[in-house]
């Protein structure tokens, strides 16, 4: 079973959804406050069941919001965010060599960001 873990960092308080096996498979933005970064959380556990919108592919279909927005960075890795209703990003996922283990990565927060524990460190 995954887990939301709360750290605190310089700037703020951050989130990483674990999954069972201890790999970091999203991670937030950072908050001002711990109400922010739980409300972070509450917000990917009802935006987790959207859509995925896979922009790597020429004239893909546009999905409207809450997303998961899968893309090509810089260094050529398939990687995603999370948008909320709002079209705000409120996770991100690591960069990955292939669309498979991205979209991998997505089935695990679907799978695991409803029912994750919240755990601060």
């Amino acid at each position: 079973m995954g887990k939301f873990v709360i750290k605190t960092t310089a700037t703020g308080v951050k989130f990483d959804l674990k999954a069972g096996n201890g790999e970091v498979i999203a991670t937030s933005e950072v908050y001002k406050s711990d109400d922010a970064c739980k409300n972070g959380i509450e917000s990917v556990r009802k935006c987790c069941e959207g859509g995925i919108e896979d922009q790597t592919v020429e004239g893909y279909e546009t999905v409207k919001h809450p997303k998961f927005e899968v893309y090509l960075d810089k260094k050529g890795e398939y990687r995603f965010r999370l948008k909320a209703r709002n079209g705000e990003i409120i996770a991100t996922g690591e960069g990955y060599k292939s669309k498979a283990s991205c979209m991998n990565g997505i089935e695990s927060i679907k799978k695991n960001a409803p029912e994750a524990e919240v755990v601060e460190e």
